[in-house]
């Protein structure tokens, strides 16, 4: 039964890493024509308009009221600020600078995962997400050299330095909602906190809906729909059956991913470095999933 679950998790996280690489080609398009604010509300209020079908499917009612802190900052950190600030800061940066930014973002969850939620930081943790920060700069970097546009302002890195908090301060805010209420429920309300944060951008979203390209807006719905709705319900899934540390290592195999969907849908080639940089991610992030040959899974912490 605990492999079971333990493999249900796993393939989980899987599904989320894939999505939220997904996002990154679609974040790209659709931000040629919306702007920071309203590309964030679009998909917010797309992902909130699904979740809740599923949720009134479900038959499953609001969370307890137990659960409704740890939303409620989720909500309004990670699917608000977060959000709102790296669509931001992907037009003030290039790609790579912004890959290398916002990947401080999983050893920050580790670290407060420690600090608040008495989170254990096991050697082969630490040592898979120092390979796997290593790939994700090694990327970065090749990305950045290898773009003529390439550029880094000041407010660009302060930007994307600021969604890497809000991600790693939603996360460790997720975890004790989750034992509370089921991934459904905290990822459907913290949608829709977010979404509610973000309506002052409604009048820019109303206006640019307008004159956007039809491929612009199916990308936008496509980040609410798959990347948002579906992607932070897997994350919730895994996320209550292991330690925030473990699952913030997961996603460095999302820079991996955006370099061969970058290959496949927009005819990127990467360069040996590129690929070099994506192999240590992904041995990063087996290394911090990793368990001791011969130890048996004990506890939630270890079984994903």
């Amino acid at each position: 039964m605990q492999k079971s679950s333990s493999r249900l998790a796993l393939a989980a996280a899987g599904v989320t890493v894939v999505l939220w690489a997904s996002a990154f080609v679609s974040i790209r398009s659709a931000g040629a024509a919306y702007s920071p604010g309203a590309l964030a509300l679009g998909r917010l209020l797309s992902g909130v308009l699904v979740l809740g079908a599923v949720l009134l499917v479900r038959r499953e009612g609001p969370p307890p009221r137990a659960a409704w802190p740890g939303i409620a900052v989720s909500g309004l950190l990670w699917f608000g600020v977060y959000m709102v600030v790296l669509n931001w800061g992907e037009q003030e940066v290039d790609a790579g600078t912004a890959a290398m930014v916002v990947n401080v973002g999983p050893i920050l969850i580790a670290l407060l995962g420690a600090r608040f939620l008495g989170e254990s930081l096991p050697p082969r943790l630490l040592a898979g997400m120092a390979v796997s920060f290593a790939g994700a700069v090694t990327v970065g970097l090749s990305m950045s050299r290898g773009s003529s546009g390439g550029h880094a302002s000041v407010l660009g890195v302060l930007l994307c330095l600021l969604a890497a908090v809000a991600y790693a301060g939603g996360v460790v805010a997720q975890k004790p909602a989750l034992a509370h209420g089921s991934a459904l429920q905290v990822t459907t309300f913290g949608c829709l906190v977010g979404a509610v944060a973000c309506l002052p951008f409604a009048g820019q979203l109303a206006a640019e809906v307008g004159r956007a390209p039809l491929s612009a807006t199916l990308n936008m719905v496509y980040l609410g729909v798959f990347p948002t709705a579906l992607a932070f319900t897997t994350w919730a899934y895994a996320l209550a059956r292991t330690t925030a540390g473990r699952m913030g290592a997961t996603t460095y195999a999302v820079p991996a991913l955006v370099v061969l969907l970058a290959w496949a849908f927009l005819g990127e080639l990467p360069g040996p470095l590129t690929l070099a940089g994506g192999v240590l991610c992904l041995a990063g992030v087996a290394v911090s999933r990793s368990r001791p040959r011969g130890s048996e899974a004990t506890g939630t912490a270890e079984s994903t």
